[in-house]
Order: structure tokens, then sequence, then C-alpha cells
């Protein structure tokens, strides 16, 4: 099986952040001691995944502005933050703020659409403009243009001791060259790409043709994508499939991970739902393997950047041994060289 015409440059991880309703710092902690790790073993990026109202990361900004403290060197992404739940000036704060603070590391990955579940939970959200909330891509045009220090009011200057910007303060240089989009479909390519971001593929695409592999629907995202950026075939994709080792694993561990993939492969074989979802299989099993499916994956040959998902539900210590089989096996399989301390 050929090899990517480049070697992986950039490693990186997703972790959904899960806690227990009765003890969540217990989760969170763990959160922060897997992202301490992936630093330790040289990964170049973790990501966090939100989770509201659910028993996951509500906060993600927040737990990166933790993590960008207990770490000096490795990047953080958020894949990705659905921007119907945000206020995209206060956004920009927050995310200008954690950029400073981490040393320019912070990689804002963001999405639109409406909220999940929204006819249930606009009356909380948003209880007087919910049928005039605008899901589209003009929001993330907002975020775009404060983050990048576009004019948000005219109301700068001085009024009596106070200072006041027209642009959403502090200004985080380089911050507007780190922002993603979380995309699944060929529009959304296009969008991402004529609007400079950079673009965040994962496991999820949707099949908008007649053809259901996987691959190659994701192949032809990442081609839209870059014919429409100003940065041509440099722009920046990564790649975020469900990625599993067990080179080092236990047997029991070997078990759970194989249930766990086994139980989820259904849902690859079709579309799903109206809006035609696919899904990638997990890839479970020793490094060699993994690396030679990857190798035969046609999107993964035209990209050089990865942030591989960490499987939901597991154990703090299942995830200390993926981690350590992804840097250590997998890792210099595809060609990728840890990041120095």
């Amino acid at each position: 099986m050929p090899l990517t015409s480049e070697p992986l440059r950039k490693l990186g991880f997703l972790t959904i952040g899960l806690f227990d309703a009765a003890d969540p710092r217990r989760g969170h902690e763990s959160t922060l001691e897997t992202i301490e790790l992936g630093e330790r073993l040289g990964f170049d990026s973790a990501w966090v995944r939100h989770r509201h109202l659910q028993y996951g990361i509500s906060s993600p900004v927040a737990v990166l502005a933790a993590a960008s403290q207990r770490t000096s060197r490795i990047e953080l992404g958020t894949a990705v933050i659905p921007l119907g739940w945000e206020n995209p000036l206060r956004l920009a704060e927050d995310l200008a703020t954690v950029d400073i603070l981490s040393g320019g590391r912070l990689n804002p990955g963001v999405s639109v659409g409406p909220p999940m579940h929204y006819d249930r939970v606009k009356g909380a959200l948003y209880p007087d403009t919910a049928e005039a909330e605008d899901f589209g891509y003009g929001r993330v045009r907002r975020l775009l243009d404060h983050v990048r220090g576009e004019p948000a009011t005219e109301a700068g200057g001085v009024e009596g001791f106070e200072v006041f910007s027209d642009r959403v303060q502090p200004q985080a240089a380089g911050l507007g060259r780190r922002l993603w989009y979380g995309g699944a479909s060929l529009r959304s390519a296009r969008w991402a790409g004529e609007n400079g971001m950079n673009f965040l593929t994962s496991s999820v695409v949707k099949a908008e043709s007649d053809t259901t592999d996987f691959a190659a629907i994701q192949l032809s995202h990442v081609r839209a994508f870059r014919d429409h950026h100003p940065d041509g075939d440099r722009a920046r994709v990564s790649q975020g499939l469900v990625v599993v080792p067990t080179d080092n694993a236990t047997a029991a561990q070997r078990a759970k991970y194989e249930e766990y993939a086994r139980t989820r492969l259904p849902r690859t074989a079709t579309p799903q739902g109206p809006t035609r979802l696919m899904f990638a299989p997990d890839l479970v099993g020793p490094s060699a393997e993994i690396a030679e499916r990857l190798h035969g994956h046609a999107a993964f040959r035209e990209i050089d950047e990865v942030a591989f998902a960490l499987p939901f539900t597991f154990d703090h210590d299942d995830y200390v041994q993926i981690l350590t089989d992804i840097a250590t096996c997998l890792g210099p399989a595809l060609g990728w060289r840890p990041a120095a301390s």
C-alpha cells in the first residue's frame, strides 16, 4: 500500500470530557490530565468537544483556559463550538483572552445551525428572540470579523476617565488565522475556503450524491475547500477519525474496544436520517494495521494533520493507553515525529 505523499506533520487528539453528575470535578480533572499527558507524549494538539445540557464539557473555552495554565507547548482546540448557543461578540472576547493566556496556542473550531433540540431549549436560550435568531453562516462571519479586528461599534473614544475601543478587546495577534470550521457538506467546505478559515472534517459527512463511499465523499470536501481557499493546496485541513490502537492494551481493553466498534459498525453501511449522514468505521487494532488502512484512505492521503477522536465512555486508564500507543506506535508508522518538549 503506498504511503501518503507527505509524512503526517501534525498529530492531535479529541476528547469529549465526560463526568459524573455527582462528582463533576473528577471528570474535568481527567480531561486536563489527558491534555497534560498529550503534551508529554509530544502531540501537536489537543481538542475538546462541547456537550450542552449533558454530562460533558459545556464550556470548552473555560476548560482550555485551565489547560493553558497546565501546559506550555501543545495547541488547544475546540471541535467544535456550535455558534447557535453563542453570542459571537462575547465569544470573540473569551477566545482572544484564552489565546493570550495560552501564548497564542488556541485553535477555535466552530459550526453553525440551530441548537440541538431547539424547540425544547429555545425558551431558556433565547426567550425573547427565538424566532428571529439567524443560525446561518452570517453568525460565523460576525465572529470572524470580531476576532480579526473589524470595528464592532462606533462608540470608541474617551468618556471621562474611561477609554472605549471600537474593536473587541483584547485583540490576539494571529488568532484570526487559527479559526477552523467544522463541516460535513460540500457547501460548508466551500464557504470555509472562501472565508479563509481552516477546515475540520470528522468521522461524519453528508452523502449528497449517489456515492456512499465515505472516503470519496470526504475527499471531495477537502478538494472543494482548497479549491475555494486563497492558499489553495496549502490550506489547512485536519481529519478526525475514531482511532484506537491496541498495541499495548490488555486483553480486557481489547475486548471492550472491539465490542464498542462492533456495536457502532451497522450505522456505517448506509446513509442515516433525512440528511443522509455517513459515518466512518472506527479503526481498532494494532498500529501497523491501522496505518495500512489510513494509507488506503483517499482523504487521508491528501492531508498532513489529524485530530484522532477518543471513543466516548471509556475509562481514564483506557485513554492513557490509547494516547500512548498513538504517540509511540501509530504516529511513527504514519511518518510523524513527536514535538520537542
